[in-house]
């Protein structure tokens, strides 16, 4: 990709550490980096590193300013055309934010710090499509005082170079240059010197007499240029001439940190400065402008990572607390000292590796980017149930494996849910202005998979799908059933009108074979596909997970359990009863445990407890959202699935676990069939005796069961990804 970073400058500071290490790690990784910002000491690094600088005054808010930084941003645009534009300040922001949607350029930024949003400030501030912010609690503030979705907000941390900090870096060129004496103590100390970020600099200068007299010989190290420089470089040379000698010493604006930092036997301050000195190392006291947190021990991890090693929200700087915490600092025996040093370099590997931040920043551009094509998905999405959104899951990662010049907007009954969970666009299902606006846009319009096309659930149902896929046509968009299943269609008007669409439909895949049979009972003569469900893409999760879910449903990690998964339907007379006496016999006769899932939980949570209340056996229910994969997982260790909804059934296939499905409706009939998997019965006709018997025939024969099913699950994985292929045919206009 190419990124164009824009920022106010490359002096000091930590958010400009931050932008020139992110630039860095990004070249490295092989993409185009472009920084736009009025120039700084860190300029040279970054055009060594091989990374373009244009220079813009996006450091000041005067009107002439912003038009000469506006006219040169404009054409640094043109001229470059990146893939993605990356703001990190106000003023950058709101410049890059206009020209950005004028040229249909993918804008995201990243917040550092908390801005005054009173007054007129608010309205220059441009938070992009997406937003980086650099603490948990910086998210919360832009929520809270922009209204920012909380899906389209990230967070990131400060990632540090730990080959660049490290204790295996000399700061014996510093101390020469500075005329430090190497046998006396030193304290560093790294900031940029503004008004806003220099209070702990001048606590320090002023102590300096009173940490000498507790600290003999003490040399304090102060790095960083800014708007209070000159005033504070005054108070340390009065400070010096005070107590006859050099002890405080002001480097100004410093490109070699790390040095700094390896010089001095003691770090203090804040944000990125701070974790900088942990990775070298060094014991950090962590105090700024915005509050003071004391020297860093483990106990202070949490509440540290919290603010981002900024205190926000701890109370501010006192010269007393600082003063006691440098002198017992430096009080502390050489394997204490070690071994804070050891903690802090470790929580950086742990917690704030530079390329992690570099893999935030790139999953944020890769959410805005523009994409060749744009298709949207209409289905059950939304609801909660389980094996809807793993239709959802699995389409959308089949899609961006085949090809990542597709993007994906879903009609979702919780778009907000929708974006968090599965990082794609979504619009209300039922919004019909976005949902006509997400159609006039989009490429290609997905239905499916699932049973989308049929009446069982309501006529109502069944319209609302024919209706987005009429308009879609309307709007002359392809429209791709996308591996349906077809039916229960039972009224003839329905019948109709399915005929009708599928007719109309530019391409026509179906998960199974019964599905055409049912098309071809319709009087569908068009040529479609069986391919097969898109689930038997999807990966389950790691064992780690798989084991933590299991231990919530009491089970232990080798404990042998069979899956069980009802669902609430009606005229089904004392079925639960024979079901609870099947489970009790699976217990019984096989030592296998009752393991209930709840695939749409707050549908099946209260059949399952009647089902499992009339058990005489114990049994175990795992009660907590669960995530398709997650779901999947669990599926994979069962040695039995006994299930009545499809999805249960597809993902036992899935993981080739043998099952006996409990009938309610045609479909899952038909799919046993093209599993070649038995059905315990009928569940409004349902006879628990023949139950019984057909579970004992798969468990006497369970060996060749299960082999039939992993060649078939493996043949249904293989065409699962036709159709994948065939809708990059129909987006590029070759079916």
């Amino acid at each position: 990709m190419k990124i164009l970073m824009a920022t106010m400058g490359l002096d000091i500071g930590g958010a400009e550490t931050h932008i020139v290490e992110l630039s860095k790690e990004l070249k490295s990784e092989g993409h185009d980096v472009v920084i736009v910002s009025n120039g700084g000491v860190y300029v040279p690094e970054i055009e060594a590193a091989g990374i373009r600088h244009y220079q813009a005054p996006l450091h000041r808010r005067s009107v002439k300013d912003m038009r000469r930084a506006r006219s040169i941003l404009r054409r640094v645009l043109r001229a470059e055309r990146p893939d993605v534009v990356h703001a990190h300040a106000r003023i950058p922001a709101f410049l890059c934010g206009g020209l950005c949607q004028r040229m249909k350029l993918p804008f995201v930024t990243t917040a550092h710090w908390v801005f005054d949003a009173s007054g007129a400030l608010r309205y220059l501030t441009d938070w992009g499509e997406r937003t980086v912010a650099v603490s948990d609690d910086i998210k919360a503030y832009l929520i809270r005082e922009y209204g920012l979705p909380a899906e389209h907000i990230s967070v990131t941390i400060n990632g540090i170079d730990t080959g660049k900090f490290s204790p295996d870096i000399s700061g014996e060129r510093v101390v020469n240059q500075f005329g430090l004496d190497r046998d006396r103590p030193i304290l560093s100390y790294v900031s940029r010197m503004d008004e806003d970020r220099a209070l702990v600099a001048g606590q320090l200068i002023d102590l300096a007499p009173e940490l000498d007299r507790a600290v003999p010989g003490i040399q304090l190290l102060i790095a960083g240029g800014g708007n209070v420089f000159d005033k504070l470089k005054a108070r340390s040379e009065e400070i010096n001439r005070q107590m006859g000698r050099p002890c405080v010493t002001m480097t100004g604006p410093r490109t070699d940190i790390n040095e700094i930092v390896a010089a001095g036997d003691l770090f203090v301050g804040v944000s990125r400065a701070a974790l900088e000195a942990m990775a070298a190392a060094k014991p950090v006291i962590v105090a700024g402008n915005e509050g003071y947190h004391g020297l860093f021990t483990p106990d202070k991890l949490a509440e540290a990572q919290a603010g981002n090693f900024c205190c926000r929200g701890l109370p501010l700087s006192d010269p007393k607390t600082l003063l006691a915490d440098v002198i017992a600092a430096f009080r502390l025996s050489p394997e204490e000292k070690a071994e804070l040093g050891a903690y802090g370099r470790q929580v950086i590997f742990d917690h704030y590796s530079v390329r992690r931040m570099a893999a935030d920043c790139l999953a944020m551009y890769d959410q805005v980017r523009r994409r060749k094509y744009n298709v949207v998905m209409s289905g059950y999405y939304g609801f909660g149930n389980a094996g809807d959104d793993a239709i959802l899951e699995s389409i959308h990662r089949a899609i961006r494996s085949a090809s990542d010049d597709v993007s994906v907007t879903v009609l979702s009954n919780d778009p907000e849910q929708t974006r968090g969970q599965y990082k794609v666009e979504a619009v209300p299902r039922f919004q019909v202005w976005r949902v006509f606006r997400a159609l006039a846009r989009c490429d290609a319009l997905l239905s499916g998979g699932g049973s989308l096309l049929q009446d069982a659930t309501s006529t109502r149902s069944l319209l609302y799908y024919l209706s987005v896929i009429r308009c879609a046509q309307l709007l002359r968009k392809p429209v791709m059933l996308y591996a349906n299943g077809i039916g229960p269609v039972r009224r003839p008007a329905n019948r109709r009108r399915v005929r009708r669409v599928v007719e109309s439909a530019s391409l026509v895949t179906l998960r199974d074979h019964a599905s055409a049979r049912e098309l071809e009972r319709m009087g569908v003569t068009r040529p479609v596909q069986v391919t097969a469900d898109p689930v038997f893409h999807l990966e389950p999760v790691g064992e780690k997970r798989r084991s933590e879910l299991l231990a919530a449903a009491g089970l232990e990690g080798t404990t042998p359990f069979a899956v069980v998964s009802v669902r609430e339907w009606r005229n089904v007379g004392d079925f639960w009863v024979q079901l609870a006496r099947l489970c009790d016999h699976l217990h019984r006769t096989y030592g296998l445990n009752i393991l209930f899932l709840l695939m749409q939980p707050e549908r099946d949570r209260e059949v399952t407890a009647r089902v499992q209340g009339l058990m005489e056996e114990p049994a175990h229910v795992l009660d907590v959202s669960c995530t398709p994969r997650e779901l999947m997982g669990i599926l994979g260790r069962s040695r039995l699935c006994v299930a009545m909804r499809l999805h249960t059934l597809i993902f036992a296939a899935r993981m080739a676990v043998p099952a006996l499905g409990l009938v309610y409706d045609p479909k899952v009939a038909s799919y046993l069939e093209e599993l070649d998997l038995p059905a315990a019965g009928d569940v409004e006709h349902f006879d628990g005796e023949e139950a019984i018997r057909r579970a004992d025939a798969l468990m006497a024969d369970y060996d060749s069961v299960l082999s039939r099913l992993r060649e078939k699950s493996a043949q249904l994985a293989r065409a699962a990804g036709e159709n994948e292929r065939l809708l990059l045919e129909l987006l590029e206009g070759k079916l």
